[in-house]
């Protein structure tokens, strides 16, 4: 009895004090952002339109940046055996090595303290250059045996080209290890700086892992790319008559099969190709001639093996290759 006298005072003593607590508790209203915030934003807005973005910055000049571990990572995120002192050489610019040493003699250093011990990849870029360019022939030539010189050639053009090596590059993070004179890095500088990394890989990995290196990263840009968007072909049905005056096949015969709104803005024609009374080819075309060019590129494409259901090109590991086979030995 007494014990639960001393709870109930106990508790009704703690409720008075908390009311207490309570009532000397102000509440002030918390603004979500400073009175100072909104003239500064619009003074940093206004300030952001007359000037303009601020220009960008190397990787480089961004803290926590270690050069050395760069370069080694970016040898193991491709999984290639760089050797590391032939990839930094590959990164080193000509422009770089002069726009340095000019801007060291500006700061009024000795010349002589002012060299710089490196060299820059010009060699390195020219090897990986040809070596680029005998591949990409040998495996167009080798996947496209049908396919006329003319046709290799634009197709190991376009693959070699500035607008596709420069693409791959910057997809790799070759961009942020290249040292360069200016940044963003100029497409050109980009372009000899992606040799001269394959130059680097031939020296130090051989023919075969730069191969599959060049296979994978660049043959791949084939994927959903047309034969003519990459070959101008001025006169198709010329060159289709060639072709089959080659194979000894019939010169083709022109159809007008399917026409619709003849008289209207629109109009559309459908042209077959026949060759000794079997079809090679149709096209569709907003004139007869131009329906006509359209069925000779499609029976062009079917010639030279670049149709669109064609199959795919085998980019797997060399090792799922070898697999069976060694399972076959092994099994017998």
């Amino acid at each position: 009895m007494a014990s639960g006298y001393i709870l109930n005072r106990g508790a009704l003593t703690l409720g008075i004090h908390c009311q207490r607590v309570c009532r000397s508790v102000t509440v002030t209203q918390v603004r979500e952002k400073k009175r100072w915030m909104r003239a500064y934003t619009y003074l940093m807005a206004k300030k952001l339109k007359l000037e303009g973005p601020p220009p960008p910055k190397p990787r480089s000049q961004h803290p926590n940046w270690d050069y050395h571990a760069e370069v080694q990572a970016f040898s193991t995120r491709l999984h290639e055996n760089f050797s590391l002192q032939l990839l930094k050489t590959a990164f080193i610019n000509p422009c770089y090595l002069q726009a340095e040493q000019a801007r060291r003699q500006g700061l009024g250093v000795d010349s002589e303290l002012t060299a710089l011990d490196l060299k820059n990849n010009i060699k390195l870029s020219a090897k990986g250059a040809d070596f680029t360019k005998s591949f990409l022939i040998d495996w167009c030539r080798a996947s496209f045996p049908s396919l006329p010189s003319d046709g290799v050639q634009s197709i190991v053009g376009h693959l070699s080209s500035s607008a596709v090596v420069t693409n791959v590059a910057r997809n790799l993070g070759i961009e942020d290890l290249t040292m360069s004179e200016v940044f963003p890095v100029p497409d050109d500088v980009l372009h000899s700086t992606f040799m001269a990394v394959i130059g680097a890989l031939l020296e130090s990995s051989g023919a075969e892992r730069t191969g599959f290196f060049l296979r994978d990263f660049l043959v791949t840009q084939l994927i959903g790319k047309d034969l003519f968007d990459m070959w101008t072909v001025v006169n198709p049905m010329g060159l289709l008559m060639k072709e089959l005056s080659k194979r000894n096949i019939v010169l083709p015969e022109p159809r007008l099969i399917r026409s619709a709104g003849a008289s209207t803005v629109l109009p559309l024609y459908f042209v077959a190709l026949y060759s000794d009374k079997k079809l090679l080819a149709q096209g569709p075309g907003e004139t007869i001639v131009a329906a006509e060019e359209e069925a000779a590129r499609v029976a062009l494409r079917k010639l030279y093996g670049y149709t669109e259901n064609r199959r795919p090109f085998d980019f797997s590991p060399q090792q799922q290759h070898e697999q069976p086979l060694i399972q076959s030995v092994s099994s017998s």
